[in-house]
Formats: C-alpha cells, sequence, structure tokens
C-alpha cells in the first residue's frame, strides 16, 4: 500500500502519528492501550476502530511504503489489535444464528454449507448491478471490492502451513487458479486491475481506503482476523468455503451488468474467469477444505462453520447496506474524512 490513510478519529489518529514518527522503538502517548474504552459503539460501523484495526492488519501484509517494517511486530500494537480483536470478535458471536450440528463426514459438512447459503437473505448487489447500476455505481462498486481483490486469495492463503491432509491438498489447489496457475498476467488480482482500468479507476491497492467504509472494511478486516490467527483455521477454511459457494452466480450476473453499460473483455475478464474457476472451487471448498478438515479434526466444526456465518453476515450488512443506499440516490463512497490535528 503505497501511502497511510486518513484518520476518521482519536484512536486511527494516534496509531497513524505513531507509525508517521516511524521510530519503532517508542509508541506513541496517546495510543494507551489501558485506558482504551470499547463496548460503547458498534464495531461493525465505527469508522475509527475498523480502519485502525486494517492499518493494523496491513503491517502484515504489504505494509506502507515509508513505514519501517519492524513495525509488524511491535508489542503495543499487537496488545492494541487484540483488544480490537476480541471486541470484533464478540460482536461477531453475538450476532450470528446457532450453528449447525454435522457430522464429521465432508458430505454432511458440505451440505450443511450449502444450507447455510440458501437460507441466506436480503438484497442482493449481484441484481442491482445486473439490471439496474449506473455507470458510477458501477465504479463505486469496483472500488468497494478493491479493497480486497486487488489482493485476492493471500488472507485464505495464510492457512497452508497450518493446515494437512486433504483439507491442505484442497486449499493449495484452489489458491493455485486464484493465483494464475503460475501464468503471469493471470493471478486474478491482475485481472481486476484491468477491469479498474477500463472504468478509469485506480488499481494501485489502498488508491480509495478513504471513501471505503466501515462495514466494508469490516468484511475485509474478517479475513485477516481469521487467516492470522492459528486458533481460527477452521474459521478461515469456512469463510473461503462460503465466498466460493456464493460466486459463481453473483460473477455472472456482474459480468452481465457491466456488459449492459457496453463494457466488454477485458473489463468483464475478472468476472468471467470466475464465473468458471468457482463452479469448481465450492465443490472442493465445501467437501474437500471444509469437509477434509473436519473429518480429520472434528474438534474444528464450530470453527469452521463459525468462519461460513460470519462471512454472510457481513457480506450481507455490507450489501443491504449498498443496495438500500443506492435505491435512495445517495452514493456510498465516504466523503473526504479526517481528524484535524
Amino acid at each position: 500500500m503505497r501511502t497511510l490513510p486518513k484518520p476518521r478519529g482519536p484512536l486511527s489518529k494516534a496509531l497513524l502519528d505513531t507509525l508517521e514518527s516511524n521510530d519503532p522503538s517508542r509508541v506513541h502517548d496517546q495510543i494507551n492501550v489501558e485506558k482504551l474504552r470499547l463496548g460503547d459503539t458498534d464495531i461493525f460501523y465505527d469508522e475509527d476502530l475498523q480502519l485502525s484495526l486494517f492499518v493494523l492488519y496491513e503491517l502484515h501484509y504489504s505494509g506502507f511504503e515509508s513505514i519501517d517494517d519492524l513495525w509488524e511486530w511491535n508489542t503495543k500494537l499487537l496488545d492494541l489489535r487484540g483488544l480490537l480483536e476480541d471486541e470484533f470478535e464478540t460482536r461477531i458471536r453475538g450476532s450470528i444464528p446457532a450453528l449447525p450440528p454435522v457430522d464429521a463426514n465432508a458430505q454432511s459438512v458440505a451440505e450443511a454449507l450449502f444450507a447455510m447459503v440458501d437460507e441466506a437473505t436480503g438484497p442482493s448487489v449481484a441484481d442491482y448491478v445486473a439490471r439496474r447500476a449506473t455507470l458510477e455505481q458501477a465504479r463505486e462498486f469496483l472500488i468497494h471490492k478493491s479493497i480486497y481483490q486487488l489482493k485476492e486469495a493471500d488472507p485464505h492463503t495464510w492457512a497452508i502451513p497450518r493446515l494437512g491432509g486433504r483439507a491442505k491438498s484442497a486449499l493449495v489447489e484452489i489458491q493455485n487458479d486464484e493465483y494464475g496457475n503460475g501464468m503471469p498476467g493471470r493471478m486474478h488480482s491482475e485481472l481486476f486491475t484491468r477491469t479498474m482500468a477500463g472504468l478509469d479507476l485506480d488499481s494501485e491497492f489502498g488508491a480509495y481506503i478513504d471513501r471505503i467504509p466501515a462495514i466494508i472494511l469490516a468484511s475485509v478486516n474478517l479475513m485477516s482476523l481469521f487467516g492470522l490467527h492459528r486458533r481460527h483455521r477452521g474459521a478461515i477454511c469456512g469463510h473461503l468455503a462460503i465466498y466460493e459457494m456464493t460466486s459463481s452466480l453473483p460473477n455472472a450476473k456482474y459480468a452481465r451488468g457491466f456488459r449492459r453499460l457496453g463494457f466488454e473483455p477485458p473489463v468483464t475478464d475478472y468476472f468471467d474467469e470466475h464465473v468458471e474457476a468457482d463452479a469448481v472451487h465450492e465443490q472442493i471448498a465445501g467437501r474437500d477444505l471444509a469437509g477434509g478438515l473436519i473429518e480429520s479434526e472434528p474438534q474444528l466444526a464450530g470453527n469452521v462453520f463459525l468462519g461460513a456465518a460470519a462471512a454472510l453476515l457481513l457480506d450481507g450488512l455490507a450489501g443491504t447496506w449498498q443496495v438500500e443506499t443506492w435505491e435512495s440516490g445517495a452514493s456510498t463512497l465516504l466523503p473526504a474524512v479526517g481528524v484535524p490535528a
């Protein structure tokens, strides 16, 4: 990521000031973990907290151009991240329905996951893009997706060294496709850059971070929460399984929507690629990844379904908000944000 985002509240301002000091031997006095009070706001929609969590997670990915890599393992920042994660996870667990009991076999797991998808309700962003989105709304849609799609697959890849056997093989097979099967220019993240370029959007990762609201950041932060913790290796597999199971048909609709607006390849290549690839991936992810993991480690069943349920929850909240905002005639992008010095 090129530059640090603008702060959205006192915590993100203290965090960003600290990082900009570029002295990993100290932490800004304003980041006082012991005095941080959470619970008075809804973390799903809190701009200050979600941005702070996003910045802390990005230290473990490509980082920031001007920030020393030593910040990644600064213990005070890890303490801060842990508090935010605890609040985030508590909110998630308090919002999802009872997780389904399943037998520890791949077929039962896959059937339960598909049932969760079938039971999901709410407005469909894919339907809206296919039938009604204006050109400006299509651009907004891509901007929101860019905060994940431009590094697509990376959060799930954290799980590879934490798995074994059938589940590990399945994850590697899926990720190999996501990274373009070794073919330059065919990584799904690269396909997405061409989609953005076709609509005259900046395809640098994080270019629009200051315009992306908390509920979208929450969906991305969820992947990092699950991917970066070994205790959530089941959850990141459940998350990926649901992603693959809810990808093929929506991407066909997205492709149809962009063609309706007059676009063809290479703009539509990203969506067309996912229609075919994810129709295969959903079977691998449900049976071999999630199902194979539960067969080998039955004690992770609850964690697998936590990941699946959390993905459906946050994507559903984000999707409902997007469609309702568009239907009201408003923009889903944040205005310029920041906290005065």
